[in-house]
């Protein structure tokens, strides 16, 4: 899997978020996206995931698959469970899906809140039923806006160890504030900039 952006801007009402943004995506690595408040991290993604359209530029490679999304809101459905919330990004779930749903919560859970509304749970724990989801969703493509939001120095670490397991087959590209997160991710380094083209 390979996406490919070619001379990529967008603005609003006259302000330049970015331009001429030039970059080759694959599969198997980890591309962490970095910017400035304001840089446009979130609208590149929703481009990416055709839910805005650039001013000029194309991308290439995302027709056809299946694309997958943590936004900066969790975007979780409050009534439900934790994994019920996981589980209904399956077309059809079976004992092994649900089990293996089970496992992979527990991971960064306590079981005993995996069964609760998450309007139960505090922030970052929703954050990771959010994670989690995303990564069970079945994809070629992972976009995560500033997923470990809201969480623990402890707790981060964890989510990151889980994600990189859960990415060494997907084309996986996440936005982060912290710079410490790239090493630890095992990613490589985009800047987003619109003083400049290309990232």
């Amino acid at each position: 899997m390979e996406i490919t952006v070619t001379n990529l801007s967008k603005s609003f009402e006259g302000r330049e978020v970015f331009r001429q943004v030039s970059q080759t995506f694959r599969t198997g690595g980890i591309y962490c996206l970095m910017g400035a408040s304001g840089s446009g991290k979130t609208t590149f993604f929703r481009i990416l995931l055709g839910l805005d359209k650039p001013d000029s530029g194309t991308v290439a490679g995302t027709e056809g698959a299946f694309l997958s999304a943590v936004f900066q809101e969790n975007r979780l459905c409050e009534s439900f469970s934790s994994l019920d919330n996981v589980l209904m990004v399956f077309p059809k779930v079976t004992r092994e899906i649900r089990e293996a749903a089970k496992e992979d919560l527990c991971k960064l859970l306590p079981e005993e809140s995996i069964y609760r509304p998450v309007s139960t749970l505090s922030g970052g724990m929703k954050r990771r039923v959010a994670v989690v989801r995303a990564l069970l969703t079945p994809s070629h493509i992972l976009l995560m806006d500033e997923p470990f939001t809201g969480m623990d120095e402890d707790t981060r670490r964890k989510v990151i160890a889980f994600v990189k397991q859960k990415t060494n087959r997907k084309l996986a590209i996440i936005s982060t504030h912290q710079e410490e997160d790239i090493p630890l991710l095992g990613g490589s380094l985009i800047r987003l900039t619109a003083e400049r083209k290309g990232i």
